[in-house]
This record gives C-alpha cells, sequence and structure tokens, in this order.
C-alpha cells in the first residue's frame, strides 16, 4: 500500500498543470461597424440588429437547444395572481456582465416570487464555458415573446434586467469577436409595444441608459437606469463581480424588504458615496415610476421575502480603492 501511494503521489507530481479558462476577448475590429457612422450605428441599434460571424454550424445548432430549453422552463400565469416574469440579460461576454446577470435572476426571482418564470441570457461567469443561451438582441425578442404568450398582460409583470456597456444609441451587444448589436430605446419600445407587455420592471445597467427613459416611461412601467442619458456609469471592469449600479441595487437594496422607490433611492446614495470616493463624476440614476405602476409593485413586494439575504461578490468599488492606494 505504501508503494502504490509512493508511485500515485510520484504521477501527481509530473502531471501537467491544470488548464485556466480563459474568457473570450475582444481583440479586433467590429466588422462593418467602425466605418458605418453615427447614423448607421443608430439604425443598427433601431433594428435591434446584430453582425453575427465566425459561428460553425454546430455552435448555431448548440445555441438553438439552449434557447429553446430555456423557453420551455416558463411556466403560465396563475390566474388571480399577478405573476413576475424576471429576464436577466447580459449583452456583453465580459465575465462580469455574466455574473451580474445570473445573481440579478437570483434575487429579483426570490423578490419577486419568480420560481420557474426566470429566464438568464449570458455568456462566461469567467471560470467556465457558459451553458446558458447568449445575451442578444435576436435571443432577448425571443424570450420576450415567449413571456408574452404565457402572462396575462392585464396583471403579470415583465421584470427585465439587462447590464452591459452602453452607448448614446442604446445598450450594446458584444460578444468577443463573434457577434456585434446594439438595442435603441425605439427597439425596446416597440418591440413591448407589439407584445402588449404594460407592466413592466425595467433595470438597465449601462453607461448613457438614462436614453431608455423618456420613451419608455409610462402610467404602468417603473424603470431605473444606472445614469442619465449623458453620463457614463462605473464597474463594468472584465474582473469585477459587480457594476457600481447592480451591486448597489440588485446586489444590497432589493435584497431587503422594502418598496422599489426607496430602494432605488438607497442605491443612488450608495452610488453617488462610492463616486465620491473615487473622484468619479456623478453616474446620475434615473428612476420613473408611473401611478398604475405602484398598484402591481405593492402586489408584488406584498410577497417578497421578510428577511434579507446578504449581498454576494466583492463590492464594486473595490478595484478603484485597491488602485487609489
Amino acid at each position: 500500500m505504501k508503494r502504490l501511494l509512493t508511485i500515485l503521489l510520484a504521477g501527481l507530481a509530473g502531471a501537467a498543470p491544470a488548464q485556466t479558462y480563459e474568457p473570450p476577448q475582444h481583440t479586433r475590429p467590429v466588422p462593418l461597424v467602425a466605418s458605418a457612422g453615427e447614423a448607421g450605428l443608430m439604425e443598427l441599434a433601431d433594428q435591434g440588429g446584430a453582425i453575427e460571424h465566425d459561428r460553425p454550424p454546430a455552435w448555431q445548432l448548440a445555441e438553438h437547444r439552449r434557447l429553446s430549453a430555456a423557453l420551455a422552463t416558463l411556466a403560465p400565469q396563475r390566474k388571480g395572481v399577478v405573476d413576475a416574469y424576471v429576464v436577466a440579460a447580459a449583452l456583453d461576454s465580459d465575465p462580469v456582465f455574466g455574473r451580474e446577470a445570473r445573481e440579478a435572476a437570483r434575487v429579483l426571482g426570490r423578490r419577486y416570487d419568480a420560481e420557474r418564470r426566470t429566464i438568464v441570457l449570458a455568456g462566461t461567469d469567467g471560470t467556465v464555458e457558459s451553458a446558458l443561451p447568449m445575451g442578444s438582441p435576436a435571443n432577448l425578442d425571443m424570450v420576450l415573446a415567449r413571456v408574452a404568450e404565457v402572462m396575462d398582460p392585464g396583471e403579470d409583470v415583465l421584470v427585465l434586467y439587462t447590464t452591459s456597456h452602453g452607448a448614446r444609441f442604446g445598450i450594446v451587444y458584444s460578444d468577443a469577436d463573434q457577434g456585434f448589436g446594439a438595442i435603441s430605446p425605439r427597439r425596446l419600445w416597440s418591440t413591448l409595444s407589439q407584445l402588449g407587455i404594460r407592466n413592466r420592471l425595467i433595470l438597465i445597467s449601462a453607461c448613457y441608459a438614462g436614453v431608455f427613459v423618456p420613451i419608455l416611461s409610462s402610467d404602468t412601467t417603473a424603470i431605473i437606469t444606472a445614469a442619465s442619458s449623458d453620463r457614463t456609469s462605473f464597474g463594468c471592469q472584465s474582473d469585477n463581480d459587480w457594476t457600481f449600479f447592480g451591486d448597489a441595487l440588485v446586489n444590497r437594496a432589493l435584497r431587503k424588504r422594502q418598496p422599489l422607490a426607496a430602494a432605488a433611492s438607497e442605491a443612488a446614495q450608495t452610488i453617488a458615496s462610492w463616486e465620491r470616493d473615487a473622484s468619479l463624476e456623478p453616474s446620475d440614476p434615473q428612476v420613473s415610476i408611473g401611478q398604475g405602476a405602484t398598484r402591481w409593485l405593492a402586489a408584488l413586494d406584498a410577497r417578497s421575502p421578510a428577511g434579507a439575504s446578504a449581498p454576494v461578490g466583492r463590492p464594486a468599488n473595490a478595484s478603484l480603492l485597491t488602485a487609489g492606494r
């Protein structure tokens, strides 16, 4: 036995080191985009379009199966109950967004009693290849269409959380070197309008996300964005666990049993303190809650768990504080 143990240990000592997973990188300019100009990018965003390239047929089939499996999990609505359908989408392949979307889905699903009514679209969390359908404009459209099929539009609520980089024309979709696109405020408004989804809580973690507020605000909509239309937001470094907005609003404020408006106010104060500590220009998060939305929010909040869950991951401002030392 002793000799066998010695042989095994010797073999382990000479074994090749375990391979470390490397997340996909953005390494080259996006075809057609660099020369498109602002007008071309706005048109692409208004169409919810995307450029996909170097996608092998086997990958496309696997992606189709991942999305189909996710859509099949959605439970139908319950008559007489205000059901929430949670969709969390990371539209960039940098791991910070994948990590944020996954945990945001867990927090929002718990808060709004959305078990079996939650879908996550996201790339890698930084440790392994993603087993989830990707966050892309096309996949998001199909998920929203499926939600519209199973929900009661007069009774139920869409809870949409998106996280990515942002631009003045909208949310940017960027999947390493294989995909690029964008979703503009007009595109998201048009999609939700065509699908008849009127009751909606929309949370957008991205720079310039305030551009979505004017067109999406309505009596039955609550919308909170990470920044105003002319400001950047912070915390989107690839190795972060959270953006400032995701950490302050989802990872902290929305884990507590408090009204959405109070959670948004708490998050804004937390973000402002982090920005002051790092001498950053205020991102100026935006909040718009329609009067009609307060009724379905009250119904959802009444079912939220009494006890707060604990925040996870490193604080979003940790890397900035370390860099300043």
